[in-house]
């Protein structure tokens, strides 16, 4: 007979909660494939992610409806339903809920599992492993079963009731069992399906912090973490994540789909590297994300700092001042690409100290979630978190990422329509234009110029058109950043003016493909006035954007992609060849600077 133990419900956070991912929840993928009969209550309702609500006075065509699973009086063996867990790991217990059904629950449940590489299971299948024999349950109430944790995974759980009647909801907790790529392939490392645990979570009052690394986008505000209104100045909330696997990180997306009207001012993201399951008190948080703002309903793509060479097995989101977030996603490479690096001299990263609150108290919520707790992870012991010698290929290759407004922010602005009017960027102003015919997105980018008074009188602001043929840069590969060029006077903004011909009317100057995507390379000045190439960044804007430098912002020229694109550029010059006042030149090779790559993505 399987050993088990009956947990407290006092002790679920710690003994379930905290120790494993909730492996059959329905968000995750976990399915119902096949039951004895449901003749009352829908089985699947067993693996809803929202607790079992009371129906109390409703029916329905076969009598009182429940929300849970209910099968017919009478029978003289048992009933079964055979759940396909969403993702295959080790069993470390599980939740056995009977809410509202009283007089009608299942008196009796067993577990059984099986493993298999494809399809799905029958009910006689001699390779069912009974995990937890026979126990006893309760009219409307939750019964907490552990047992060791199982030396190998599974995919699917049978869930046995005798001799029939109900029960709610029927959870299976467990350890994620991770498919991994070659280790130098960047992946998420926080996502579920890699293993990421969220460990603490400072505040989850309308949604719970482990929603932040399910697969896809959800659905509504309801799937994300969101957090209570503050009103003290100064506050701030933040959540705990264990990576699945120690890595080097390189960028990380932060998605606020659905939050218009509550998404947070801004975020922060700290790292660090720790052989504890909920780092202690003592450990150092690395900055590898500066405070940087949030707009409403979009994913966001930042370049991570601080990260060149460094392996972390945490990072900690901090939104201000409170707010919601629907997903995180941390991509990094595995440090095992890193084993047999070669060295370089070391990096001394910015820190910052940190301490961890005790885990917040469970209690029933109701909202998301079963829990208003933490849906924390079982720490095997901590991370094997090896010292990592930093390749130069590391320290020169940075990755392009999308492009938004509140990323490109230091740099510029970016110029585009939003499909959402109510989703733009705060602070931008939307009307109806055109007699009903349009939306007009208000001052999205200023044009400005600082020219010398003596030369204000020879500069003139114009359009001009680029036509930017490609240079070479290509997607899923490197591209060498040679050169950087800056306007120190004046803004310069290029908008993409697509494709179109018509030939018989003798309009035939137009690209015939306008185009799908370019590349931004950008810089900061520097104390020398210079580039700071420990600023660089890079960006992949569509056609469908438009981007504008802020005076002085080093840039490479317009690089297209796959295409030519024509570009209407804004811009205030004096117009003279080889004014250094209107365009400043630099080539990193002829002044000794190391050329660095940008990693452009596949699209």
């Amino acid at each position: 007979m399987a050993k088990y133990h009956v947990i407290d419900f006092e002790d679920f956070q710690t003994k379930l909660g905290a120790a494993g991912t909730e492996l059959s929840s329905v968000a995750l993928g976990g399915k119902v494939v096949a039951v004895s009969d449901d003749f009352f209550a829908d089985v699947t309702n067993l693996i809803k992610v929202e607790p079992s609500q009371s129906l109390k006075g409703q029916f329905g065509p076969n009598g009182a409806l429940f929300d849970g699973w209910e099968s017919r009086r009478h029978n003289p063996t048992y009933d079964w339903c055979i759940i396909k867990l969403g993702t295959p790991g080790h069993i470390i217990g599980f939740d056995i809920d009977t809410a509202h059904f009283n007089g009608n629950e299942a008196p009796q449940a067993s577990v059984e599992a099986l493993f298999l590489s494809e399809g799905d299971p029958t009910q006689t299948d001699e390779r069912w492993e009974e995990l937890l024999p026979k126990v006893n349950l309760g009219p409307s109430s939750r019964h907490l079963y552990g047992i060791e944790k199982t030396p190998r995974s599974y995919t699917h759980v049978k869930l046995n009731m005798y001799p029939d009647g109900g029960i709610g909801r029927f959870r299976v907790y467990g350890e994620v069992s991770p498919i991994f790529p070659e280790a130098s392939k960047a992946i998420d490392l926080a996502h579920v399906f890699s293993g990421g645990r969220v460990v603490y979570v400072s505040n989850q009052h309308f949604g719970i912090g482990p929603n932040l690394l399910l697969p896809g986008r959800g659905k509504d505000m309801g799937d994300g973490w969101e957090t209570r209104r503050s009103r003290l100045p100064g506050h701030k909330d933040f959540v705990v994540i264990r990576l699945g696997a120690p890595g080097v990180l390189e960028e990380v997306e932060i998605d606020t789909a659905h939050f218009k009207g509550n998404f947070p001012e801004s975020c922060e993201l700290h790292a660090t590297r720790t052989g504890s399951t909920i780092p202690h008190d003592d450990v150092t948080w690395t900055t590898i994300l500066s405070r940087t703002k949030l707009g409403p309903h979009r994913r966001h793509f930042f370049q991570l700092e601080n990260v060149l060479g460094q392996v972390y097995t945490h990072v900690r989101l901090t939104i201000y001042p409170d707010g919601g977030i629907k997903r995180i996603r941390v991509i990094g490479r595995r440090a095992e690409a890193h084993k047999e690096s070669a060295e370089v001299e070391a990096h001394e990263p910015t820190t910052t100290p940190f301490k961890v609150p005790p885990p917040q108290t469970i209690a029933l919520n109701g909202i998301n979630g079963h829990v208003n707790g933490i849906n924390g992870i079982n720490g095997i012991n901590g991370h094997h978190t090896p010292v990592v010698k930093r390749r130069p290929s590391d320290l020169l290759r940075i990755p392009a990422v999308p492009l938004t407004p509140e990323a490109f922010a230091k740099f510029g602005h970016v110029i585009q329509a939003w499909a959402d009017p109510t989703a733009v960027p705060k602070g931008v102003r939307v009307t109806s234009a055109n007699q009903g015919t349009a939306h007009k997105f208000h001052r999205l980018a200023p044009t400005t110029s600082f020219y010398p008074e003596s030369s204000k009188v020879q500069a003139v602001s114009a359009i001009s058109v680029f036509r930017s043929t490609p240079v070479g840069a290509k997607p899923g590969e490197d591209w060498e950043v040679k050169l950087l060029e800056r306007h120190a006077y004046t803004s310069q903004a290029f908008i993409p003016m697509g494709s179109g011909r018509i030939d018989h009317l003798g309009l035939d100057d137009g690209l015939s493909d306008g185009g799908r995507a370019y590349l931004v390379v950008v810089a900061l000045n520097g104390g020398d006035d210079s580039p700071d190439l420990s600023t660089l960044r890079a960006f992949v804007a569509t056609t469908a954007q438009g981007i504008s430098y802020s005076p002085g912002i080093w840039h490479h020229p317009m690089i297209s992609l796959e295409t030519p694109i024509d570009f209407a550029c804004v811009e205030t010059q004096i117009g003279e060849p080889n004014n250094k006042m209107d365009c400043e030149i630099l080539d990193l090779e002829q002044l000794g600077r190391d050329i660095l790559k940008v990693k452009v993505p596949l699209f």
